[in-house]
């Protein structure tokens, strides 16, 4: 008898997330998503290796079952047997296992050592992309313990082309455990202007013009390069980063080093980036390493032109019209003259906003992304379709 044939059929399905942190960021805020749009039809046991790190699941909703897997063992360690055998023994009674970036790579291992012999549930694994540790060369390391660990995962997802290619080709999995599916959001959110009060702290005044960018002020997002990339835009412009992380105080600085103070806000973070994003009327991107990031395809659907360095997928999720505003992501003076030109021409960043904003409506919606992962997660487990 198979799993799918031994749950019943009136019951929820019990999903284990295993995260490295569950604060706001682009894989846990898609986690979130799918966790709705999942429904009161299945409980959720969220694991992170960082202890409160939870913020995330704030966004869950009403009547959605959750915890957040109290006594299970910690995902930090050497990847000792008898610690991975424990981490193994905590995963059995769920119907499937979710795993997400490197942070969770030691209960992977430990799934395929020990899932025949403990009669595991399937396990998919999720990589979004990589910190500033690997941000310009991976890891060897890293990519060999990944091809072990994988060995018996159901699925591998990622959102990129460049992460599809790693994961083929540095990383040896078999094509057909691989499977890209690209970040979605509610486009038909982003559609309706905020009022110039809807962020805490900066009011969007009169005659203001705002270059916007949400990123975890982290070092792989490498903020202080956004600030001086902005420091020559003439005075009517601002520049608003939201978000939350430890590079904050950096960012801080090197505003200040520059008399630019008073044009950099830096409100926090966004709980709903659809109330806020068309405040700007210019979305930049300053990362060192990106996959598919989220960010743009909100800057997109809120029909603004982007600024951004050349990382990951940013060059093909644009529409054509804006695929000439990318910097080499060592040019800073690139990046700023990219701002520079969109920001003196409010006629094209019009035109460049309007044609992000049909291609996000087209091809980047939160439906079309939802219905590709609870494919995945359905045959994995086995069955018809997914709650």
């Amino acid at each position: 008898m198979t799993r799918a044939q031994t749950l019943a059929p009136t019951r929820k399905l019990r999903l284990l997330h295993l995260h490295s942190s569950f604060n706001p960021g682009g894989k846990e805020l898609r986690c979130v998503q799918l966790i709705n749009a999942f429904g009161s039809g299945v409980s959720h046991t969220i694991v992170t290796a960082m202890a409160g790190a939870m913020d995330a699941a704030r966004r869950i909703g009403p009547g959605i079952e959750w915890d957040a897997g109290a006594g299970f063992p910690s995902l930090q360690g050497r990847p000792m047997p008898s610690r991975l055998a424990e981490i193994a023994k905590a995963m059995a009674g769920y119907d499937l296992v979710l795993s997400y970036n490197f942070g969770a790579m030691d209960a992977v291992l430990a799934h395929t050592l020990f899932g025949q012999l403990l009669n595991l549930p399937p396990l998919v694994h999720h990589e979004d992309g990589f910190n500033q540790d690997e941000a310009e060369r991976l890891s060897r390391t890293r990519n060999w313990y990944r091809r072990i660990a994988l060995g018996r995962a159901s699925a591998l997802v990622v959102p990129s082309q460049r992460l599809e290619t790693i994961a083929l080709d540095v990383w040896h999995q078999p094509r057909g455990r691989v499977h890209r599916i690209v970040n979605g959001i509610q486009t038909a959110a982003y559609t309706a202007t905020p009022k110039p009060d809807a962020l805490p702290r900066v009011i969007k005044r009169p005659g203001e013009l705002w270059l916007g960018t949400l990123a975890g002020l982290r070092a792989v997002k490498n903020l202080p390069r956004l600030v001086r990339a902005f420091a020559e835009l003439p005075e009517p412009w601002q520049l608003v980063i939201l978000g939350e992380g430890p590079e904050r105080e950096a960012i801080v600085q090197e505003a200040i080093r520059l008399n630019i103070g008073h044009r950099v806000h830096l409100p926090g973070y966004a709980a709903d980036p659809a109330k806020v994003v068309g405040l700007f009327d210019l979305f930049a991107l300053s990362s060192d390493s990106e996959q598919f990031p989220i960010s743009v395809v909100e800057a997109m659907a809120a029909g603004l032109a982007v600024v951004s360095t050349d990382v990951g997928d940013v060059g093909v999720m644009l529409a054509r019209e804006n695929r000439g505003f990318l910097a080499p992501v060592g040019d800073e003076g690139a990046l700023a003259a990219c701002l520079a030109q969109l920001a003196g021409d409010a006629a094209l960043r019009g035109r460049i906003g309007a044609a992000n904003r049909a291609l996000a409506v087209a091809a980047y919606d939160e439906q079309t992304m939802v219905e590709a992962y609870r494919a995945i997660y359905a045959r994995a487990i086995g069955l018809a379709a997914f709650p």
